[in-house]
Formats: C-alpha cells, structure tokens, sequence
C-alpha cells in the first residue's frame, strides 16, 4: 500500500505542554513528514504522510499526546499525499 497523508486538529491542553516538539519527535520516529503548529485558537494542527500503519500509530499517539497533555478531541481529514515534505518540522503558529 503506498503513503497516505492525514490533517489533523488537536484539541484540549495541548499548548504550553510541549506537544508540538514531542510530535515533531513521534512522526520522525514513525518515518512520516509534514509539520505541527499551534493555531490561535489553542488547538494544534498536524500534516503529516507516510506508510499507513506509522501514519495510524502517529493518529494514535496524538489522542494522547506528552504526559502533561490533555487531549479531548482529534478531527482528521484524509488526503492524497503530495510528497511536498522531506522532514517532519515544526511551524510557526498560526
């Protein structure tokens, strides 16, 4: 099966919690690329592509997140990957 690519919005404490490092640490680990930032509204938002079970084990990380996390909702939207990313880095918040 070829790579996949999933948007993610993180939601609960996760800003502050150094959630967005620990997910740059995570996907790189797992072999995926994209990106995590903070959003305004205090949630975090993930792009990320890869082989599918890393891709799934990544979604499955960010339900949980670092220790001082408190995750309450993920909403994923599937995409077709673009191969645009060579790491996985963390971005300026938006």
């Amino acid at each position: 099966m070829g790579m996949r690519r999933a948007t993610l919005r993180i939601r609960g404490k996760v800003q502050g919690v150094f959630f967005r490092e620990s997910s740059r640490v995570e996907a790189t680990r797992l072999g995926l690329t994209g990106w995590v930032r903070n959003r305004d509204d205090g949630s975090v938002e993930a792009v990320a592509e890869g082989e599918p079970a890393a891709l799934e084990e990544f979604i499955r990380w960010c339900h949980r997140g670092p220790q001082a996390a408190r995750v309450t909702d993920v909403e994923r939207s599937d995409e077709e990957p673009t191969g645009e990313f060579r790491t996985f880095i963390v971005e300026r918040s938006s």
